[in-house]
This record gives C-alpha cells, sequence and structure tokens, in this order.
C-alpha cells in the first residue's frame, strides 16, 4: 500500500463529501430559519417528518458547523449556523434549574426532560468551539460555566435521579467517556484545571472499573468499584461505543506528546472492541455483543447503525497515527471501504443510520431525535484532518 497515496485519497473523499453533501443537505433542510436552531427528523430526501427538536443536537450541530469553520474552511454560513443553534439553546433549552431540556417544539416550548447531562454537556462543545470560530471568549467562559454546572448535577446526590434503585448500585460507561471529550473541547477554547482533573478521573475509571481483562472487553455497566454485574445489562459491550472511547484516549495521548500509558490503554480498548464488533460474516460493526457470549437483550443487537462505523473510522486513522502499525490501517480500509459501499445514499445525499445486518436498508429517514448531523460530519472533519497530519510526518 502506498500510505500517502491512499491517505490522499481518503482526505479528498472526506473533504468534499463534508462539504458538498453533508452540511449543504442539513443546511438546505434542517436548518430553522425562522425560529433557529435544527431540525433533524427528516425523511429520506431531507423532507420535514416532526418539527419536534432535539436538544442534544441544537449543541451538537452548533459543535459541528463552528469545527468544521474552525478546520476546514471560513465559511460564513457554517458560523451563522452555529451561532443560531447557540441562540436557540439560550433562549429556549434551559429550565428554571439550570438543567436541560431532551426534546422541545420548533419554537423552544419543552416537551420533554431526562435525567442525563448529555445536552449540557453538547451544549457546552458548541459555545467553546464557537468561542474559537468568532474569537469572542465569552463563550469559551460559559462553556465553562457550563461544565461546572454539570459536574455539580453528577456529584450532588438527588439531583439527578439513579438509573437504578439502591437494590442495585452501578456506574455506567456512558458519562464517564463522555466527560473526557466534553473536557477537552472546552480545554482546547479556555484552559482551567478542572478539565484535565475530570479527564484524569474519567481515564482512571475506565481503566480501573470499566477495562475487564477476564472479557477482553470494555463493559458498559459495573459496580461502583468496577464489579461485574452478571446479568443481561451488566454482561453488554457496544462496541461502537469503546471504540469511541479508544480514539478520545488517542486524542488525549496525543494532546500529552503521545503519553505511551495513554496509548496502550487506547489500543487494547480499540484491539479488544474491534474483535467484539467486526461482524466477520457481513462486515461492518456490530451494535450489542455479550461478554459471556450469551443472547444481547436489545431488538437492535445485530443491525449496523451510522455512528460505530464512523467511530471506528476515526480510531483506527489515530491509531496508526500514534503507532506507524500498519493493522491499523489496514482496519481503517476494512471499515471505510464497508461503510462507504452501504451508507451513503447516492440519490438523495446524506446517508442512511439503519441497516440490517447483511448491509441492507432497515429504514430510510436521514435524521430523528438520535441520527442529525453529528457523528458523520465529525468524522470527516477529524478524519481529514487526521489525514493530513499523518501525510506531513
Amino acid at each position: 500500500m502506498n500510505v500517502n497515496e491512499y491517505l490522499s485519497n481518503w482526505a479528498a473523499c472526506y473533504k468534499k463529501d463534508l462539504i458538498e453533501n453533508i452540511l449543504p443537505f442539513w443546511l438546505k433542510n434542517g436548518l430553522d430559519r425562522k425560529h433557529g436552531g435544527v431540525y433533524t427528523c427528516l425523511d429520506r430526501d431531507g423532507s420535514l417528518m416532526d418539527t419536534t427538536k432535539s436538544v442534544w443536537f441544537q449543541g451538537r450541530f452548533g459543535f459541528i458547523a463552528a469545527y468544521a469553520y474552525n478546520n476546514i474552511e471560513k465559511n460564513p454560513e457554517w458560523l451563522a449556523a452555529s451561532k443560531s443553534c447557540i441562540d436557540f439553546i439560550e433562549a429556549h433549552c434551559f429550565d428554571a434549574d439550570g438543567r436541560m431540556y431532551f426534546e422541545v417544539m420548533e419554537d423552544g416550548t419543552p416537551l420533554r426532560k431526562r435525567r442525563y447531562v448529555f445536552s449540557e454537556g453538547f451544549a457546552a462543545i458548541a459555545m467553546s468551539e464557537y468561542a474559537i470560530a468568532s474569537g469572542d471568549h465569552t463563550y469559551a467562559e460559559k462553556a465553562l460555566e457550563l461544565f461546572k454546572r454539570i459536574m455539580h448535577f453528577l456529584n450532588t446526590p438527588g439531583i439527578l435521579e439513579p438509573k437504578y434503585l439502591d437494590t442495585l448500585k452501578s456506574q455506567g460507561h456512558s458519562i464517564t467517556m463522555i466527560l473526557v471529550n466534553t473536557a477537552s473541547r472546552i480545554r482546547a477554547a479556555i484552559n482551567d484545571p478542572l478539565l484535565t482533573e475530570q479527564i484524569d478521573r474519567s481515564i482512571k475509571a475506565l481503566r480501573t472499573y470499566f477495562m475487564h481483562p477476564e472479557f477482553k472487553a470494555l463493559l458498559e455497566m459495573v459496580g461502583p468499584d468496577g464489579e461485574f454485574i452478571d446479568s443481561i445489562n451488566g454482561r453488554t459491550i457496544n462496541p461502537g461505543h469503546c471504540i469511541e472511547t479508544a480514539w478520545f484516549i488517542l486524542e488525549e495521548a496525543k494532546y500529552r506528546n503521545w503519553d505511551k500509558e495513554l496509548v496502550d490503554m487506547a489500543l487494547t480498548i480499540l484491539d479488544w472492541s474491534w474483535d467484539w464488533g467486526w461482524d466477520k460474516e457481513y462486515g461492518g460493526i456490530i451494535n450489542f455483543r455479550d461478554c459471556k457470549n450469551l443472547p444481547p437483550q436489545d431488538y437492535s443487537q445485530d443491525m449496523k447503525f451510522w455512528w460505530p462505523q464512523t467511530e471506528a473510522i476515526i480510531a483506527t486513522l489515530y491509531a496508526y497515527q500514534a503507532t506507524g502499525n500498519e493493522k491499523y490501517l489496514e482496519m481503517h480500509k476494512q471499515i471505510s471501504d464497508w461503510t462507504y459501499a452501504h451508507f451513503p445514499d447516492k440519490e438523495y445525499g446524506e446517508w442512511y443510520g439503519y441497516l440490517h445486518r447483511d448491509g441492507t436498508v432497515a429504514q430510510p429517514a436521514k435524521g430523528n431525535i438520535f441520527k442529525g448531523p453529528f457523528h458523520i460530519p465529525r468524522m470527516m472533519i477529524r478524519s481529514y484532518t487526521l489525514c493530513e497530519e499523518i501525510m506531513k510526518k
């Protein structure tokens, strides 16, 4: 394999797909030019199916539009889209208690609130990325304050309703890993010791509690001290989620001049998760596995969703950048070839989100409350920059 030629081709593909397909699709069909913010419940052709707005995606697209502005080109339309999402968040998405909603109507009327702090995390990274793009440091300060509020909510008993009653004490992978990325994105705009301290805590928890060498797996739910919970939920492996965690850690390792301990940890998680996730029969990353190889409970267990594939594309590039080991470039080729053969909609643009195990389309909508302009454009932006960096070595 001619590595530079390979990376150059993929870099060009990612950039072209982002600026000619993905972002134009969402700016045309998703951006709400009346109320502000973004709609995500779009049918295959981009037509609006539901005006309900995902609060997650106000932050997610606010981040993506600014992230593209900062890393691809200084497109004023992208910067304006980011600001529209952030303005909508500030005007409509906070409850009186300082927590954020999960779903709102198109005009911002509240619909639903959940016991998580992911809405707050996505809003914070939107504000920090917009601060870098616009040069307005007040948004970096807002992002940091919101992060401090997130930590207050998480660390103060009684604010967030626990997932289980006291009969089952547990902790989850999701919030542990997302705080690594949230803190690192904010740190790019405003440095505060609190951010790196939280990254350290999360990484320690991932290593100490969630990594289980006896299964060669990073588990989604464990006991307070990492105890294995021998239940369907306790045995769950989410390979895409774990692969995403691996590249978050590799990104932090890179920030720390390729800290060897972090690189080794991330590669272990990536290798384990690839072994669990890669579908040897049909290709692609599968949704859920059971660490004892028992039947998973989730009805989508053998489907291929869009986002695990995008996380694997990023993670394998990071792993190659960290090691120079062509094994990871081969893995990148496997996942990239499979993803680009199955997910892009060649007729209407954008990507399908939900495929059957064999790669056929399960349903053709381009978005809903959970799928929208985040994982796919983030992959394209991050992977383009990684390819460029590796070629410059």
